[in-house]
């Protein structure tokens, strides 16, 4: 196969990947946001498969862009050495610098240690929202539990039958009394403004 059909081939799986990155990572940020719970989903997949699909996507990403560059190395080479004058160790030196703060920036992350915090903390948290406490996978218990509101209190203002188990998850009351979450965070912020 010729060079050129090659590099077609790589650009274009590289864009149609880039694409599709793009709008997962909209769809989940935005459409699909953390907390909207398992029984939100588009075509059948909810967030934490979009979430799978997307990491998929930026590896396939990843891949294609590292052979692109593997086929062009040489090009990146002449363009970083240029031609030789004063300035050349300079250009070069700022290329490596370049480099080297890119991939510390993506490793980064994933050498940091992971904090913990008990429920207790993560309810005082200042920085937690209920928004991100409360998800449609807890139980009624689970988040009695979390914010310290009565289970009972919440049944009650969401005007549920008295018989409704505290061991009943959101989701799945969202399905057989048509509640959602965002209602259950408004009782929660209601009871504790009182």
């Amino acid at each position: 196969m010729k060079r050129t059909n090659l590099n077609f081939i790589i650009d274009t799986v590289a864009f149609i990947g880039f694409v599709l990155l793009t709008s997962t990572g909209v769809l989940m940020r935005y459409v699909l946001p953390p907390g909207s719970g398992s029984y939100s989903t588009i075509w059948g997949l909810d967030r934490h498969e979009w979430g799978g699909l997307h990491f998929w996507i930026s590896v396939i990403f990843f891949s294609i862009l590292a052979l692109h560059l593997v086929l062009h190395w040489r090009w990146i080479a002449n363009v970083v050495s240029g031609q030789h004058h004063e300035a050349s160790g300079l250009r070069v030196g700022l290329g490596i610098v370049g480099l080297i703060t890119v991939i510390a920036l993506a490793i980064a992350p994933l050498l940091s240690p992971i904090e913990i915090q008990s429920k207790e903390s993560a309810s005082f948290s200042r920085h937690k929202s209920e928004a991100t406490t409360i998800n449609g996978s807890m139980t009624l218990k689970e988040v009695e539990e979390a914010t310290s509101v009565p289970a009972s209190y919440i049944i009650e203002s969401l005007g549920l039958p008295e018989t409704t188990s505290v061991n009943e998850r959101l989701g799945s009351l969202k399905k057989k009394q048509g509640i959602e979450v965002k209602e259950v965070r408004v009782i929660i912020n209601g009871y504790k403004l009182r």
